[in-house]
């Protein structure tokens, strides 16, 4: 199959960028905070340094972790319909945007903090749009306490869609609870382990850094059979260095000191490969998904996660503007959009507002609507002897029509894509339909789509994990 992909690397730049890494985990190595993590390290062959909490990880280590790590992974949904296989063969699949701390409300447009009931309606939402393949809790709960928040998001989000829920932990007591309540909606942890409604996204602090609660529920979450997306958030010219090729380097070195940390903790453990690194904004210092740079990182990126065989997860999709709608440059879209071309298998970032601090409801119905239409350049063509269709040629002759051959009507609606014309109008310059029709979508899917509530006495029992969870945190006060 024929698919469009953006190619950044040369194969020699391709092996610099591993050699390179290799040499920044053999010698520079990485901090690690967690003494049991070390300890884990210094057991699968590293060497480690108790005083300075550095781990240095020779070559022979990370290839014992490659050849470990699963090569294809299942991210399953409560429906097994919506189960996703990585690697895929296609268009990547596409999450939610990920626990912002503000909303615009959806009656009035005001700026709100968010909260629990929230994250509830932005997994509906989720559920609803077939544009969007798994969730991520949209939402930070500000109305429950603040170190339970991880677990409401992730337990209110289970019970609210029934796709892949992709979740955040920051801690390996909160990791062991979430695995508790994911458990209870899969059945047992075996069934969990053995069709993963949970997986969890945990990021390294670049430069070269684990910190400690989250390498820790990392280690938790492996040991439990449950996919780690460990997410690298390089910065160019601030966390890593302002070359490309440098950032592409830390970023990978990164993703292969995190992957010997899951598979030392419980080898064949599934582990995604994953970046969302972009150079820093010179005017501000802060991520800059909107970049020029940010298709080339991402390709970059995604050529070593196919080196290496290993599921990816790879930049970001949605407008990302500080208000509802389209309110960026088109080359600021157009760059986004290019980032879909690494060839990776994930990527998140629906219904976000400013680089994540924010979302809206609204955004999502028009991110989502916006990938309905970029995703038809990233579909699979097939090359074939039936398609190059030689004989077709032949049978209609020299300046005849292939509108009335047979061949024509019965690949017509697989080869041409027909644009929505109703997107069309929201992408229009200046158009004012958008984001009022996306509001009304938006609020018609949350009345009429119904997501299977989980059994009740299921919901009292995870409520109960949920209290038991915040007493614990109460009695360590």
């Amino acid at each position: 199959m024929a698919r469009a992909r953006l190619r950044f690397l040369t194969a020699r730049e391709v092996d610099l960028i591993h050699e390179t890494s290799l040499e920044i985990l053999g010698r520079i190595g990485v901090l690690v905070r967690s003494p049991d993590v070390l300890r884990l390290l210094a057991d699968a062959g590293a060497a480690t340094d108790e005083r300075t909490a550095v781990a240095r990880i020779p070559e022979d280590v990370v290839a014992d972790a490659l050849r470990r790590a699963p090569k294809r992974i299942r991210l399953c949904g409560r429906d097994p319909g919506r189960d996703l296989e990585v690697p895929v063969d296609g268009p990547p699949f596409i999450s939610t945007n990920g626990l912002s701390v503000y909303m615009t409300d959806i009656e009035t447009g005001a700026r709100r903090p968010t909260t629990r009931a929230d994250t509830m309606a932005f997994a509906r939402l989720a559920d609803a749009l077939d544009a969007v393949s798994f969730v991520w809790p949209q939402v930070t709960a500000g109305d429950v306490p603040p170190a339970a928040h991880n677990l409401h998001e992730t337990w209110v989000t289970l019970q609210n869609t029934e796709k892949h829920v992709q979740g955040d932990s920051v801690t390996a007591a909160d990791a062991r609870t979430q695995i508790r309540v994911a458990s209870l909606v899969a059945g047992s942890e075996e069934a969990l382990r053995r069709r993963p409604l949970l997986s969890v996204t945990v990021c390294p602090i670049a430069p070269l850094s684990f910190e400690r609660g989250a390498v820790e529920a990392q280690v938790e979450f492996a040991r439990a059979g449950l996919p780690v997306s460990s997410m690298s958030m390089s910065l160019g010219g601030m966390t890593s260095p302002v070359t490309i090729a440098g950032t592409i380097a830390n970023a990978n070195a990164e993703n292969l000191a995190s992957l010997v940390i899951t598979q030392a903790a419980a080898p064949g453990a599934p582990h995604i490969y994953a970046s969302e690194s972009t150079p820093m904004d010179p005017m501000h210092g802060t991520i800059s998904y909107a970049a020029t740079e940010v298709p080339l990182l991402s390709a970059g990126l995604g050529q070593m996660a196919e080196r290496y065989g290993l599921p990816s997860m790879i930049g970001q999709w949605g407008v990302d503007g500080e208000t509802p709608g389209i309110p960026v440059s088109f080359s600021e879209v157009y760059s986004m959009a290019l980032t879909t071309l690494s060839g990776g298998d994930l990527c998140s970032g629906m219904g976000g507002l400013e680089a994540a601090k924010g979302a809206s409801l609204e955004q999502m119905v028009i991110d989502a609507s916006l990938w309905e239409h970029c995703r038809a350049f990233l579909r699979n063509v097939s090359v074939t002897p039936e398609t190059v269709a030689v004989d077709v040629i032949e049978s209609v002759g020299h300046g005849n029509t292939f509108l009335k051959h047979p061949h024509t009507v019965r690949n017509f609606r697989r080869e041409i894509f027909v644009r929505d014309k109703t997107r069309l109008g929201w992408e229009a310059t200046l158009s004012d339909r958008m984001v009022p029709d996306a509001r009304r979508v938006a609020k018609r899917l949350l009345e009429e789509h119904a997501v299977p509530p989980l059994d009740r006495d299921l919901v009292r029992d995870g409520e109960a994990v949920l209290r038991e969870f915040e007493r614990s945190l109460a009695g360590k006060a």
